[in-house]
């Protein structure tokens, strides 16, 4: 056993005692004690790891997919405490059924924090709402965060660098502040342990009928749309949602949905939406190394608004402005396909405008001019190219820097 984690987890022991195990002092408690003697300042990590695995006097590991992976560094019977590593790993918005304080030891995340208004719950598991942002922020190494169970805190994390690696001093449970939902921008919380045997297997189903091209796919799933209850209906939407985008029936199916529901379906579909533009995003991480790409990745997905963009860039590159800096990634993203020229999933056609070697400079111009409006463009500037960079912009991911 690691004799810091082991001295960390003796003094917030001790705090807690004093307060008698109250669970509304907790999170404080935690907060001081990272706080007080940060991690990072205070194990090697290297050795840390070495001795954790040739030494057997560990505590007991849990066999939790939560990290990549997830190290029991001390264990009570009323808290405990956790390192998680993160390679690729992305948070989905989410609350806690408990309660303490990370602390990010290695690396740095995107942190974005939200609130679930007028919740409306459908089953236990299921409920509908207005999810909004509060508020976001770059944290560093060092940085340490409250966590409350329940609904008050729900938040994401984006990790930046590989591996990122994070300290949470937390209780095992805390009572009556389930289900730990799980939100879906910008109307759905759901709960990610919940089971359902019969939809995962009609979702099989329905995966067998798309590989095999069955021609009665759509007229089942429209007979799904006026059968089924509002969480199934949801999920199966969300599972058919790129097949029936292919066959060109996706209006139709979710007009269905729309019209058996009613006010209840509002935003519904902007949920779904949203949940696609997330998904692609994330899958970039994977084929996506450095550090500063996977920034703009991270703000991406969770800013909402060109504005706080602009201030997260700043923030984290003080040395040049937000403007340039966003310019620089766009060219070093820049790349040939088999249609034209891509940034991310952006994509430009061929023969933007002049000649085809010029063509890379053009979009970043129109780049550029798109991000600051007084930015003057050369008077041969070809006509059209800055409303085909806009189109390929508003068409993907990068639909943010539009404004």
């Amino acid at each position: 056993m690691n004799p810091f984690f082991n001295e960390l987890g003796t003094a917030v022991l001790k705090s807690w005692k004093q307060e008698n195990f109250s669970l509304d002092k907790f999170p404080e408690i935690a907060r001081a004690a990272l706080a007080m003697r940060p991690p990072g300042e205070h194990v090697d990590l290297p050795r840390f790891l070495h001795d954790f695995l040739v030494d057997d006097a560990q505590p007991s590991q849990t066999e939790s997919g939560f990290g990549e992976p997830e190290i029991i560094v001390y264990e009570n019977a009323r808290f405990y405490i956790q390192l998680l590593f993160w390679m690729d790993g992305t948070t989905a918005i989410h609350q806690h059924e408990f309660s303490g304080a990370f602390h990010v030891m290695s690396g740095s995340s995107i942190h974005a924090q939200f609130e679930f208004e007028k919740p409306k719950p459908i089953t236990p598991y299921f409920a509908v709402g207005d999810l909004k942002m509060k508020e976001i922020c770059l944290l560093e190494t060092g940085c340490t965060v409250p966590i409350v169970s329940g609904r008050s805190c729900i938040h994401s994390l984006f990790h930046l660098d590989t591996p990122s690696v994070t300290v949470v001093v937390r209780t095992q449970h805390d009572p009556g502040t389930g289900p730990q939902f799980n939100y879906l921008p910008p109307r759905v919380a759901y709960d990610p342990v919940f089971s359902d045997p019969l939809m995962l297997r009609r979702r099989q189903v329905l995966d067998v009928l798309e590989q095999v091209q069955d021609p009665a796919y759509v007229d089942l799933v429209l007979e799904m749309m006026r059968e089924l209850d509002f969480e199934r209906g949801f999920y199966t939407l969300q599972y058919c949602m790129s097949h029936l985008r292919d066959l060109d029936e996706w209006s139709n199916v979710m007009e269905t949905f729309q019209k058996k529901h009613g006010a209840l379906s509002e935003g519904i579909e902007a949920t779904l939406e949203e949940g696609l533009r997330r998904e692609v995003i994330k899958s970039m991480r994977s084929s996506i190394s450095d550090p500063e790409h996977r920034f703009l990745l991270a703000l991406l997905l969770n800013v909402r608004a060109r504005p706080d963009l602009f201030l997260l860039v700043k923030q984290r590159f003080s040395d040049a402005s937000a403007i340039d800096t966003i310019v620089r990634w766009a060219t070093e993203l820049l790349e040939e396909t088999d249609s034209g020229l891509a940034i991310l999933d952006a994509s430009f056609p061929q023969e933007m405008g002049g000649e085809s070697d010029d063509e890379p400079a053009l979009i970043v111009s129109a780049l550029r001019k798109i991000l600051d409006s007084h930015c003057e463009l050369p008077e041969d500037f070809p006509e059209g190219v800055l409303d085909r960079v806009r189109s390929g912009l508003a068409d993907s991911s990068l639909r943010l820097l539009i404004g």
